[in-house]
């Protein structure tokens, strides 16, 4: 059947700011499942996606990734006040617009796990299930304020060595288990990129940051959202996003939530380890229509 082929496009904003996406076709030119939208999260883009979705072709579904706006090849904000869910999901939404599709399987991953939420709520009807990694719809403050204190001041670096130490500098504590050099030089190439000068920065405008608060921004109307929609929710062991505690409430609220813990990991499963892998194709299978 041969190796999953992708294509990369651009969609143009309303407010003008172009979206870089990614199309990766099913495997043998024939969709037999509803396609999947992933999400990436709030300092990342669409390369966090790119060993996960080619799975998802051989399984028969179209995947669309999509790198938010400043992040990746997608354009800065001119208005640094759009750097926000609310809009990035509006983006995503009218990118399915773009693309005919009525309905997708979404997959986000933190930021992109609210995004998920964002969308249930404004379009319930869009979504055949939802894959929520790392985060709920309460956020521990010590995650947040690690996030605070890295987003948008990591300076830029002279070759692809260094950048894969900063990176496991950065976030080594939430992957123990890594300790092949090959795991953070990856990490790197998904998450620097090249500048004009030849030095290495991290794939994102700094500006970003602005939307890391969420503070008296209650977000247990968000996951309410997700009712009647299969749900799989995926967290880290020693995660400081996504708690124990909070799981268990959403738990609580939503009786059919599926949950999955990925052993030994933090913010956020990769969703390529076993336990994770496994999680989402028994799920994917229990919600094919």
């Amino acid at each position: 059947m041969g190796k999953p082929k992708f294509t990369d496009h651009f969609l143009t904003t309303a407010e003008g700011p172009r979206i870089a996406y990614r199309i990766y076709e099913a495997v043998g030119g024939v969709e037999t499942e509803v396609p999947v939208l992933c999400l990436h999260g709030l300092t990342r883009n669409l390369l966090d996606f790119e060993d996960l979705a080619p799975r998802f072709a051989m399984m028969g579904r179209k995947v669309i990734v999509a790198s938010q706006r400043g992040r990746g090849n997608s354009d800065p904000e001119t208005d640094t006040t759009r750097y926000n869910p609310m809009v990035y999901t509006g983006d995503m939404l009218a990118l399915l617009d773009h693309l005919n599709i009525k309905k997708a399987l979404f997959i986000g991953t933190s930021m992109g796990g609210l995004m998920t939420m964002i969308a249930a709520s404004a379009a319930p009807e869009r979504l055949q299930g939802a894959i929520i990694n790392d985060i709920g719809p309460e956020i521990d403050p010590k995650g947040i304020a690690r996030i605070q204190s890295y987003v948008g001041k990591t300076a830029p670096v002279a070759n692809w060595d260094e950048a894969a130490t900063a990176v496991r500098e950065r976030v080594g504590l939430a992957y123990p288990n890594e300790t092949e050099p090959a795991f953070w030089l990856d990490f790197a190439r998904k998450t620097f990129r090249e500048r004009d000068d030849g030095q290495l920065e991290l794939a994102y405008d700094p500006k970003i940051s602005q939307s890391v608060s969420i503070d008296n921004i209650d977000l247990w109307p968000l996951f309410a959202a997700l009712k009647n929609i299969p749900t799989l929710v995926i967290r880290g062991q020693i995660s400081d996003i996504l708690s124990q505690k909070t799981l268990e409430d959403m738990q609580i609220r939503k009786s059919d939530l599926v949950t999955a813990l990925v052993p030994n990991t933090g913010h956020a499963p990769t969703l390529t380890e076993p336990r994770s892998w496994a999680a989402i194709t028994h799920f994917v299978r229990s919600i094919k229509e």
